[in-house]
């Protein structure tokens, strides 16, 4: 209790509150929008968050998050347009159930469904994140090894089809991350003599470019003409409830896959998304309705990627990996300030983990009262022009990377990325691996060259040590069972 009203007089008195309203309210119209992801979002607004206040600035792009995920069922049921990747199994059902003039009601299952994942995700990291800090109290240089390395595994796993690019992505971020001075040895790697890259590849505009400005670009190039004619009918705001009462158990597994599918690197929303989906078809007694307009399909997509916005920060918190690209950009938010993750961060700064406690619950809370009664006017978000929007973003994605340390280099770092992310977008390559690499990969060398040292180059550490072995085994597993999964499928096909 001592816990939740420390967090509560921190919101109130620093005014945290206004920064998860006006996050959420951002988050809501970016995923309202077809074609502008929260990331690029995220990514513009990065620089300006390092001069505030850490709490004010972390649930300001949480608010960001968190809203643009509910936001995204808008556009998905409405116009058969997921407003973010994350609701494209939403279109499946919420779309007939809108063209049969239930428009109102799916909205209503939507928005309750990710309530309650949001609400299931928040209490997960409350309870979780400081155990497992705990846990995080044992590791050494070889576990953190280990760990970063099965983060990158995981990510590289984690997109299926396209794993070999993937893995060449990862390889490149951790390339890029190498760059700069070599404080082993005080030397200057792939710097090719340019002062601005001596202390590395800066993560800010290369998030605003890999992110934004290369969704600007797919927006400018978009064909003119009129956007989307939206109609909201039917009739029944709290419908919602009834139905999510009514699937109580379809809501609760796919909120407990949401949340473990959150604690693995790379998997998140997609993962649980497509597990919850499948299993709720699975098990329902009319399976024949799924993808004409079923209920419970919406509530198992939409419960299980919001189930994922709270438990994904719980490997940055307990052990300061980042389980994705928008995690990344807030552990540097945490860095700026010097808020370093583990155990020390729940013991020093409690004021601040009890006020991201209290911050995320508002957040569910507000959006969910907000989109309940405000729909009929988000609608027509959905009619902006995606050239204007994207102009907007260009613009907005220089003056943020410029902005961050006021150097032309980072404003044209972002634009060398920008084109690299449009080409990427293009040929369907993935970008987050980039990220993820650039972050994950001088952890894992820095780690791993540690625990060498300490051993005096001997390997066997990462087997004399039992959660370096532990986690090692299931990289090694993991790699086995999508190698195994992949020549029986090929065999299948064959």
């Amino acid at each position: 209790m001592e816990l939740i009203s420390l967090g509560i007089n921190e919101v109130l008195s620093g005014g945290v509150i206004w920064a998860v309203i006006l996050g959420a309210l951002i988050g809501v119209t970016i995923g309202s929008i077809p074609g502008l992801e929260p990331a690029g979002v995220m990514a513009i607004l990065l620089p300006l968050t390092f001069s505030m206040e850490p709490l004010f600035g972390v649930t300001l792009l949480l608010g960001v998050y968190g809203g643009a995920w509910y936001g995204g069922a808008i556009p998905a049921i409405l116009m058969n347009t997921p407003g973010t990747p994350v609701a494209v199994l939403t279109t499946y059902d919420g779309y007939p159930m809108a063209k049969r003039g239930e428009g109102k009601k799916a909205l209503s299952i939507a928005y309750t469904s990710s309530f309650f994942g949001g609400i299931v995700s928040v209490l997960s990291l409350v309870f979780f994140a400081p155990v497992l800090s705990q846990v995080a109290t044992l590791f050494g240089s070889a576990e953190f090894a280990m760990l970063a390395l099965l983060g990158m595994v995981f990510v590289v796993l984690a997109h299926n089809n396209y794993a070999i690019e993937a893995a060449a992505m990862i390889g490149l971020g951790m390339f890029l991350g190498t760059v700069g001075i070599d404080r082993s040895y005080n030397t200057q790697v792939y710097t090719l003599d340019q002062p601005f890259l001596l202390a590395g590849v800066p993560l800010v505009p290369a998030v605003i470019g890999l992110f934004a400005m290369s969704q600007a670009y797919i927006l400018l190039s978009a064909k003119s003409g009129d956007s989307f004619k939206t109609k909201l009918e039917g009739s029944g705001h709290m419908s919602g409830v009834v139905v999510l009462l009514r699937n109580k158990v379809t809501a609760i597994r796919s909120a407990v896959l949401g949340v473990l599918m959150g604690l693995l690197p790379g998997v998140g929303e997609f993962g649980s998304q497509f597990f919850s989906y499948t299993l709720a078809q699975k098990f329902s007694k009319k399976p024949e309705e799924f993808g004409n307009g079923a209920e419970a399909g919406i509530v198992a997509s939409e419960t299980s990627n919001n189930a994922v916005t709270a438990s994904v920060m719980i490997p940055l918190l307990a052990f300061g990996i980042p389980a994705d690209a928008l995690m990344a950009m807030l552990l540097s938010v945490f860095m700026v300030h010097n808020y370093i993750p583990g155990p020390r961060l729940f013991t020093e700064h409690p004021e601040f983990i009890s006020g991201l406690y209290v911050s995320l619950f508002i957040m569910n809370v507000f959006v969910f009262v907000y989109l309940t009664f405000a729909s009929k006017y988000i609608v027509n978000i959905t009619r902006i022009r995606g050239r204007f929007i994207g102009a907007l973003i260009f613009v907005l994605g220089f003056l943020g990377a410029y902005s961050q340390n006021y150097q032309i280099t980072d404003a044209l770092i972002a634009l060398f990325f920008s084109i690299i992310g449009y080409i990427m977008k293009r040929n369907n390559i993935p970008a987050v691996p980039i990220i993820l690499g650039l972050v994950l990969g001088p952890v894992f060398l820095d780690r791993m060259r540690q625990a060498l040292g300490v051993s005096n180059g001997n390997f066997e550490i990462f087997l004399d040590r039992p959660i370096a072995l532990t986690l090692l085994m299931l990289t090694v597993l993991s790699i086995g069972v999508f190698v195994v999964s992949k020549v029986r499928n090929k065999t299948a096909a064959a």
